[in-house]
């Protein structure tokens, strides 16, 4: 059973899942017993998040040998700064959030998943309410805009592409309250209750909720849309054996050709798994140098 590891507990976690000093294991490899810590960025509700990656990790935990157990972080820049402090291993990254850990922190990302309409990738994209009369960037002015977070695509830096094509390079000042909601489901709940009157978030989390909720799709009007971004991917640190990381690949990419799998991964909400890399982040980088953030120094706390 794929546990959820608060930070707080982490010292004990640790401490129960060592191995015997008579048994040693490979250099850099998790020893028998102790588990990999992937960490989740907050795209949703906590408890959603983890319904929806359990089963995964506990499928792949089977297939690798090596128990997997999974840490919600309830901020999308937590994931960076606490990667190490937290002893993770490796974390599902937003596309933005991947381009920073990979400058900051080295990581190498391995895989992500494909929607049952072939795609792998999502977009951010401009709400309003459809009764709110917004309908450029000049209707804006005054209004309040909310942000999901400084280390999103979506909801952070796609907007701020968006505002400065428009002419508006200092958000805080053209509108009257600009604050951050954490994650996407949050963003459109604020956007269809009426808490801001511009937001931006996930396109895929936008769809979600709407074939949830009527009002989302009947309320809501989407401005503009990103180019397309890389959907979450996972993401292993440096110090991991290349042999597991090999092994964590393959198992996830042959994901669709198992029967067992094919049915976790419908419960994921993906057809499959596809390699990922570096330049499949080129998008990211386009956007930042765009607006001239340097990613080893940028600042993606939500102050």
């Amino acid at each position: 059973m794929v546990r959820f590891v608060l930070a707080i507990l982490m010292s004990a976690a640790v401490a129960v899942g060592c191995t015997k000093a008579s048994d040693p294991s490979p250099p850099n490899m998790p020893p028998q017993g102790k588990p990999l810590l992937i960490g989740l960025v907050p795209e949703q509700n906590i408890f959603h998040q983890l319904e929806r990656y359990e089963p995964l990790a506990e499928y792949l935990g089977r297939k690798i040998g090596v128990r997997i157990e999974l840490q919600v972080l309830p901020f999308y820049g937590n994931l960076i700064d606490n990667f190490e402090s937290l002893g993770l291993d490796g974390a599902f990254f937003g596309s933005f959030s991947y381009a920073l850990a990979h400058a900051k922190l080295g990581l190498e990302v391995l895989a992500r998943p494909e929607d049952s309409t072939g795609e792998s990738t999502y977009h951010g994209v401009i709400l309003v309410r459809r009764d709110s009369g917004i309908r450029t960037v000049r209707d804006m002015k005054g209004k309040r805009l909310a942000f999901v977070a400084r280390a999103t695509a979506a909801g952070y830096l796609f907007p701020l592409i968006y505002l400065h094509g428009n002419g508006v390079s200092r958000p805080e000042t053209y509108f009257r309250e600009v604050y951050f909601t954490g994650t996407h489901e949050d963003m459109v709940w604020d956007v269809l209750n009426g808490k801001t009157d511009v937001g931006s978030c996930k396109n895929t989390v936008v769809d979600r909720l709407a074939s949830a909720d009527p009002r989302v799709a009947r309320e809501i009007l989407v401005l503009d849309r990103s180019s397309p971004f890389p959907e979450n991917g996972l993401a292993l640190k440096k110090g991991i054996e290349a042999s597991l990381k090999e092994k964590i690949k393959t198992t996830l990419i042959s994901m669709e050709e198992d029967p067992e799998g094919r049915k976790v991964l419908e419960r994921f909400g993906a057809r499959r798994f596809i390699e990922t890399t570096d330049s499949d982040y080129e998008i990211v980088l386009m956007y930042a140098r765009r607006i001239n953030l340097d990613l080893s120094t940028y600042k993606y706390s939500n102050k």
